[in-house]
């Protein structure tokens, strides 16, 4: 059996956890030896993730991200289990539509919002009165390489991401210096959220990263224990991009 690392003394917060990118920036926070709340919406696939990341150091709340009666009992819940929040990580996120923007039900467009951006807003104020504003921390989103250019077919899911990077730069310079804001702008990762990006031509979609691979959520987790970290300390308000070199292309015929 792997022995557990000592604990950090740290807590964080993740939202939309139970799998994908969220759990695997929980699986790298608690193998530094943080303690975890994590968030989502599934009873039976958040509690398998608790189980699996270790019930004695990870707790969970269910509840949809956009819901206020959530985002206060996640946080509330957080503070008594652990009596602290020292780092938030707003990854919950949808995009329930695939195709042209101009055709977009403006109703779906508002949830992608709500869900995508207005939540992270939420979370964010609300670990900030919590413990962040007295005590300090630091706060990543994860943003998309949708957000930082058009992105066919999913527009509406990259106009969110834009918002959630200017969203970042706004809470850095307003929570300075006491919380450091940063963003996470993944390329495809492989998760049940994106397989409609890759599934059934992997080998196809791989090709035109110059690393030769999709990312996998190790790489975003590794990412956000960074700008969790004291090495990180000097950072705030900036989007690393996390893309496997896909930028690189850009231009080339």
């Amino acid at each position: 059996m792997t022995e557990r690392p000592e604990l950090s003394g740290k807590v964080a917060l993740i939202t939309g956890a139970s799998r994908g990118i969220g759990y695997g920036v929980a699986e790298a926070l608690v193998a530094r030896g943080d303690r975890v709340c994590i968030t989502g919406r599934g009873e039976d696939a958040l509690k398998e993730a608790v189980e699996k990341l270790g019930a004695d150091r990870v707790i969970g709340v269910v509840g949809k991200a956009h819901d206020l009666d959530h985002q206060a009992a996640a946080v509330e819940r957080t503070m008594e289990a652990f009596g602290r929040v020292d780092f938030l990580v707003n990854n919950a996120g949808t995009n329930p539509v695939f195709g042209p923007i101009a055709d977009l039900d403006l109703d779906v467009a508002r949830k992608v919002f709500e869900t995508n951006v207005i939540s992270a807003l939420g979370f964010a104020q609300k670990t900030w009165h919590a413990w962040q504003k007295d005590n300090g921390g630091a706060i990543v989103n994860i943003a998309s390489v949708a957000g930082l250019s058009a992105s066919p077919f999913i527009g509406a899911y990259g106009v969110s991401k834009a918002a959630m990077i200017n969203l970042t730069q706004q809470l850095a310079h307003e929570y300075a210096p006491r919380v450091r804001v940063n963003a996470i702008a993944p390329a495809v990762v492989k998760t049940k959220f994106a397989t409609a990006l890759y599934e059934g031509r992997e080998a196809e979609a791989a090709a035109a990263y110059p690393l030769g691979r999709l990312g996998v959520p190790s790489d975003i987790g590794g990412a956000a224990a960074f700008l969790t970290s004291t090495q990180s300390d000097w950072i705030t308000g900036q989007t690393l991009v996390v893309d496997g070199g896909i930028f690189l292309n850009a231009g080339v015929g």
